[in-house]
């Protein structure tokens, strides 16, 4: 890839490929091999991941709106893709053999201020917003608004018919939204980084990838919910390992995914 100060000309949409499951363990492998390649980028973006997790808790904390948990910690890695920009930078330089400094790293992801990324990372941010009101109406709808001020003081509603209902419709809708996003995100966000294309397009091929391989991709978004919900148990600690290895890896499936066609 060309310097990105530079203007550059749009590029072609790449080609689709099939995918197989062997890919996910590939690309595991060199998420891991890039971060212990360059272990400061990887607890650089994840602290800023994590500290900005315990702000957020503690806020809700302080503002007896601890119930709002449950609904930012499902929808709080959506916003993971966007943090890894910096990451997948790094294993493309990697992958080409290229040297690099932090302040390289740092540098690209400012110039994308001037390109496609920022569209996308509004995209995500609304619907991680969007996300949070639905929860939010779900609750008041199953157990009334009475049970968003005593919630704090008592968990006792969401054992009652009402709030384990309210627990199930949440959690279908929850991997329903994240599925939309998942499809339209998982491939798009590498792939602004690395072509000239606009955010639309970018979105509307990432979707094509889930569907000509869904049984791989979504085996990928289960490996991303599954090692994100436990790395987040302790304090969030364990995402110190986990985001880096799966910011990593998620620019090898990109490009296990599409083949260039410039």
């Amino acid at each position: 890839m060309s310097d990105i100060s530079q203007p550059r000309p749009a590029s072609k949409v790449p080609a689709v490929n099939r995918m197989s499951l062997g890919d996910l363990g590939y690309a595991l492998k060199m998420g891991l091999r890039d971060y212990l390649a360059a272990p400061f980028m990887g607890l650089f973006f994840a602290h800023v991941y994590v500290v900005g997790g315990w702000l957020i808790y503690l806020f809700l904390f302080v503002t007896d709106q601890i119930w709002y948990a449950i609904p930012i910690t499902l929808g709080f890695p959506l916003l993971g893709p966007f943090l890894a920009v910096g990451l997948y930078e790094v294993s493309r330089r990697l992958e080409q053999g290229e040297g690099w400094r932090r302040n390289d790293i740092f540098g690209v992801i400012w110039r994308q201020k001037d390109r496609q990324l920022p569209s996308i990372s509004w995209v995500i941010i609304v619907y991680f917003l969007f996300w949070s009101f639905f929860a939010h109406m779900l609750f008041a709808l199953f157990l009334g608004p009475s049970a968003l001020t005593n919630v704090t003081s008592s968990y006792a509603y969401l054992l009652e018919p009402e709030g384990l209902m309210m627990l199930i419709v949440g959690t279908l809708a929850g991997a329903i939204f994240a599925l939309v996003l998942f499809s339209l995100t998982v491939i798009a966000l590498p792939l602004l980084l690395d072509k000239e294309l606009d955010f639309v397009t970018a979105m509307l091929t990432s979707f094509s990838v889930v569907k000509t391989n869904p049984g791989v991709m979504l085996a990928w978004g289960g490996i991303i919910a599954g090692l994100t919900f436990v790395a987040m148990l302790p304090f969030l600690m364990g995402l110190f390992l986990v985001l880096p290895m799966l910011g990593h890896a998620s620019w090898h499936i990109y490009r296990r995914a599409l083949t260039s066609r410039d």
